[in-house]
């Protein structure tokens, strides 16, 4: 870990030090690599649930996040050479925007390996810093607002976190913040600490999963960022803050007297978040926040899914990574509309379909994926938490889903219609038109319509690691 932490840091700084922007592609090829290769070291040395520098633990979630947060990575700095060059940035500015991607993408590896609940806290503070310099990108008036509005917001989400650790701290033994260690002691701890803890963490963290109540900051950074990052932000950074929160739930899950209260929190804020973002899909003019707002919506369902628990909790991380992929590849398909029309506006643009056949046909299927048509592998997983709850005879839960979700559907299709097919009022850049990225793009979508249609044994074990919480 120390090794990876040393070489990543020094090429993330390292654009900065060159002069070219093929040296800074060159740089950021090699972080690829070597994200590429700290994964299949952990394999090769078998340091599976080994703890590294006493705070981290390559246990079975941390590594299989950090293999998609690798695989968006790769994309998102394919995408991201294209967009700038496009956009006509400096060269300063170019190198600045490869250092904080790759600063971004160690802190939110770090999240994920973290093994002591102080030190998760610090990490995503960390990646916080590094996403407002992205988020800022772009420099225009939008993007400093939201640049401010998400250092403020998420900074007042961490520190109320942060009191919860500190209620949280009230049980452990010797001062010992790693999980395994809380895990054997919290049963002992005081009820009301403990849900206080709960409440303030789940809801601090919330700006970085994107949940209700803190997800405005998450749909403004969006916005603002270039849409390479946007993707790398609404998927890696919002699975950092699953990690965080699922890490937090399974510690809690020793707590027997606790346990159930924090499982109805999730549900509760699972349902509204579900309930905000198919309120906002019908009021989104910009493909961007539409996209942002579809997070908030799925990580919703992924919430319920904990709070409901059983096999809506193997749904529940299942529907994370499988998001993971087509999020990504929509807001890169998104990325090359914004080349070709100069615009996000739903509004204004249209006729993609005779523009680039390539990318309306992925945004087209892309929606459907996303929308849970079989054969998503949303579906699957939506299917399994539906049953779960018609288990647990939570009926009111199940129709309230089903109504919103029906809003969510019309919402998502029409305007992806709107694209593919309504009249453009606004400019064309055809020169813009890139087929080999819209390709590109739809692998990630390739592979999850895959998983849809099939799940690896080893992806079906893995989550069956990361759900056992006895």
């Amino acid at each position: 870990m120390l090794i990876y932490l040393v070489i990543s840091l020094i090429l993330a700084v390292a654009p900065l030090l060159v002069r070219t922007e093929r040296a800074s592609n060159i740089i950021s090829a090699l972080f690829f690599l070597v994200q590429v290769a700290s994964i299949v070291a952990i394999f090769v040395l078998k340091l599976h649930d080994s703890v590294m520098l006493s705070v981290f633990r390559a246990d079975t979630m941390a590594v299989l996040f950090h293999i998609l947060m690798t695989a968006v990575l790769g994309f998102t700095l394919i995408h991201s050479s294209s967009y700038l060059h496009a956009e006509q940035v400096t060269t300063r500015s170019y190198k600045t925007y490869y250092t904080l991607l790759m600063l971004l993408a160690v802190a939110i590896t770090c999240v994920y390996y973290s093994d002591n609940v102080a030190m998760t806290w610090v990490f995503l503070e960390a990646t916080t810093i590094c996403s407002a310099g992205i988020i800022y990108h772009r420099e225009f008036q939008q993007s400093l607002e939201a640049t401010w509005k998400y250092i403020f917001v998420c900074s007042t989400g961490i520190a109320m976190a942060y009191l919860g650790i500190l209620l949280l701290s009230t049980v452990a033994e010797h001062g010992a913040l790693d999980y395994e260690s809380l895990k054997t002691v919290i049963d002992n701890g005081n009820p009301l600490y403990l849900k206080v803890a709960f409440l303030l963490i789940v809801v601090g963290y919330s700006c970085k999963m994107e949940i209700f109540p803190l997800y405005t900051v998450g749909v403004d950074a969006n916005y603002a960022a270039p849409a390479p990052a946007s993707a790398f932000i609404s998927t890696a950074l919002v699975n950092a803050g699953f990690v965080s929160i699922m890490r937090i739930y399974t510690l809690y899950a020793s707590a027997t007297e606790v346990f159930a209260w924090a499982r109805h929190v999730l549900i509760l804020i699972g349902i509204l978040s579900l309930a905000v973002g198919a309120m906002f899909l019908r009021r989104s003019n910009n493909y961007k926040r539409f996209l942002s707002y579809s997070t908030v919506e799925n990580m919703g369902i992924v919430a319920i899914g904990m709070g409901i628990g059983g096999v809506a909790l193997w749904a529940a991380v299942f529907h994370v990574v499988c998001h993971t992929l087509v999020k990504s590849s929509m807001f890169y398909q998104v990325g090359i509309v914004r080349h070709i029309y100069n615009s996000y506006s739903i509004n204004r643009i249209g006729n993609y379909m005779n523009i680039n056949r390539v990318g309306a046909i992925g945004v087209i299927v892309g929606t459907l994926v996303l929308l849970a048509f079989p054969p998503s592998p949303l579906f699957v997983s939506e299917i399994m938490i539906f049953t779960e709850i018609v288990t647990v005879g939570s009926w009111w839960l199940l129709i309230a889903m089903l109504i919103l979700m029906c809003v969510v559907i019309y919402s998502i299709w029409s305007r992806t219609l709107r694209l593919g097919y309504h009249s453009n009022q606004d400019e064309l850049h055809l020169s813009a038109v890139n087929r080999r990225l819209s390709y590109s793009a739809a692998i990630l979508l390739v592979v999850a319509i895959v998983l849809g249609l099939w799940q690896p044994e080893v992806l079906k074990e893995a989550i069956d690691l990361i759900v056992n919480i006895e």
